[in-house]
């Protein structure tokens, strides 16, 4: 009786002391939308009269770069801004109310691109109740401060390139050319005028965030206020000394928790590194270098965000926050292990090598408490996990660009405080894609009028939908600019116009050929089907889109090609070896097209369709 009287006891005791049991957490979605590299082809400039060239099928003035220009870019700078439009409708339908743009969401930081996007995105925040959080990318600030600009490939009447530049000064006059337009709404936007610009967009507190702080504020989470965070988020007030200098810098880093429990971290991983000489003059933005390295650089003149991130994640753990990173550079290696390999075959200052973060990179990050991260700037479809000698992981998910192929957004479903799920949403089918295609007839009819070489082709013109489109964009990309520029000329003579039965029978193991080839259930006419130089476009397609573009290529072809690998890893010729095994490994990587990630085991696993 008195050990049933106890019990009761406890019972009572325990509702007194109202022991919270674990709230079940309904399922939030974060949209991504990275390097989407908005240009405002619509925008009119606020000191010049200039609209642009008039389009013959529907009348509408647009300021448009050329198709050639285009086509020598890993970034579509035109239809995009369409693109654009249908994914944040997309998202819109489907009822997701937060959006993360990791950086490269303009051309270059110019007012008139700035303004443009500004106008998008409070639309869709009134009409749909969407909070966007937006972090900067080496074409949102190329120099921390502002600087005059042009462009010489805008397309302007009777299909010429037309220079559009912020100053007379800068400009180089050539014979023939259409008479340069001034203004100063095509300046390169530093980090003032971009920020105040995209004010709005997480870069600054506002009443409706639960939290916000940056690395630089001086209070805590329990003891926030409002009106004391809009005092310190004056950006002279978010500085960090450059390494080596007497300079200060900004970094417009910031932790915002937009709905409870969520904390999004936003790390500015822009480490502009300065001259050996330096100018002497305040605000000069020739005193340093672009951005365009990342988080290596981040390692040495960035320092003070590490802690930051070690004392947000700490806090994050302690108080049962969800923490979600993002910034415009990856931590980890993009090119499936395959990094080595790349150099060794085509130069540490090829393929976008510089741009691969170190391991220590990774390690660091992992340990300052990073778990998953959503990064961009590769316009690249990827997921990298590395787990450091400490035991922490860290998932990198590489968001890809809408100006590239493959188009998609990235969504992130938190199910709970340990598992999430990652969805690739590809925007294959854009209203009004094609509409700019009349001008481009103008611009070849003139390319062909000229004689230029290397004229682009005319078919990209016939492409059924946007998605279609970006493919071609890659196709005519290596075409006319990674295999002149990234391959070995001796390699690639050798390599591109073999069949894939001449690659077959490299070795002349003809026994073992047939075994393998027959244990596919494949013929030898199949390999007889392509050539070497098919076989360097689908690597292209499967470095920037991954699983996404498997489909296309097709399994039969894909298990050709690992046939065809496995022979060239053992053949004398070491280039031809060294080309087998980054091709392999692109083949074999993390999931990256829908998948999820248990932080508990520190596991990711592929969702079947």
């Amino acid at each position: 009786m008195f050990r049933i009287s106890c019990l009761i006891l406890l019972l009572f005791a325990l509702h007194g002391c109202k022991i919270k049991q674990p709230e079940e957490r309904k399922p939030q979605q974060i949209a991504f939308i990275a390097d989407a590299h908005l240009g405002d082809i619509f925008g009119k400039f606020q000191d010049n009269n200039y609209q642009g060239i008039k389009n013959p099928m529907t009348g509408e003035y647009a300021n448009i770069r050329t198709m050639n220009s285009q086509l020598h870019s890993t970034r579509i700078f035109n239809e995009n801004y369409f693109a654009f439009i249908a994914a944040l409708d997309d998202i819109a339908k489907r009822g997701i109310k937060q959006v993360a743009l990791p950086g490269d969401f303009s051309d270059d930081g110019q007012p008139i691109h700035i303004r443009g996007l500004r106008k998008i995105l409070n639309e869709y925040s009134k009409k749909y109740g969407i909070s966007f959080f937006v972090t900067t990318g080496n074409h949102d600030a190329p120099k921390p401060f502002a600087q005059d600009a042009a462009k010489t490939d805008f397309l302007g009447k009777e299909g010429k390139e037309q220079i559009i530049s912020s100053s007379k000064t800068i400009l180089k006059t050539k014979e023939n050319q259409l008479e340069p337009i001034i203004t100063s709404d095509i300046k390169n936007g530093g980090y003032k005028e971009t920020l105040n610009e995209m004010a709005s967009f997480g870069f600054f507190p506002k009443k409706e965030y639960l939290y916000w702080e940056t690395p630089f504020s001086s209070y805590s989470y329990d003891n926030y206020n409002f009106d004391q965070a809009v005092k310190e988020s004056a950006l002279e007030k978010r500085i960090y000394a450059v390494k080596n200098t007497n300079l200060f810098l900004p970094d417009a880093s910031y932790l915002v928790e937009p709905t409870k429990g969520i904390w999004l971290l936003a790390i500015d991983a822009n480490a502009y590194v300065p001259n050996e000489k330096l100018s002497g003059l305040p605000n000069n933005p020739n005193d340093f270098s672009g951005v365009s390295i990342g988080y290596n650089n981040v390692l040495i003149y960035k320092k003070h965000l590490i802690e930051w991130i070690k004392k947000v994640s700490a806090e994050a753990k302690q108080k049962g926050k969800i923490l979600i990173a993002f910034s415009h550079y990856p931590m980890v290696d993009f090119n499936d292990n395959a990094s080595a390999e790349m150099k060794n075959l085509f130069g540490s200052d090829k393929m976008q090598l510089s741009r691969v973060p170190s391991e220590e990179v990774a390690q660091v990050f992992a340990d300052a408490g990073i778990q998953i991260h959503f990064g961009g700037h590769m316009h690249i479809n990827d997921t990298g996990v590395r787990t450091s000698a400490k035991g922490n992981t860290l998932f990198n998910i590489q968001t890809p660009s809408l100006a590239a192929y493959k188009p998609a957004y990235k969504i992130l479903t938190i199910h709970s405080n340990f598992d999430f799920e990652v969805e690739t949403v590809v925007v294959g089918s854009v209203p009004k894609f094609s509409s700019l295609f009349p001008f481009y007839e103008k611009e070849y009819a003139h390319l062909q009028d000229i004689k230029s070489p290397n004229i682009w082709n005319k078919d990209i013109l016939k492409t059924k939908d946007y998605e279609d489109f970006t493919q071609w964009h890659l196709k005519e990309l290596v075409r006319l600019r990674f295999l002149p520029e990234d391959f070995p000329t001796a390699f690639l003579a050798s390599f591109a116009n073999l069949s894939g039965k001449d690659l077959l029978e490299i070795n002349k193991n003809s026994s073992e050929i047939e075994k393998e080839v027959s244990a596919s259930n494949l013929a030898l006419q199949n390999f007889e089907s392509w050539k070497g130089l098919d076989l360097i476009f689908d690597f292209y397609r499967l470095k920037n889109a991954d699983e996404l573009a498997a489909p296309e290529i097709g399994l039969n072809r894909l298990r050709q090609y690992e046939i065809v690998c496995k022979q060239l890893e053992k053949f004398s010729d070491e280039k031809m070896v060294l080309w087998a095994k980054i091709f392999l490994k692109t083949m074999n990587s993390q999931p990256s097209n829908h998948f999820k990630i248990n932080l508990k085991n520190n596991t990711i696993e592929r969702i079947k369709p």
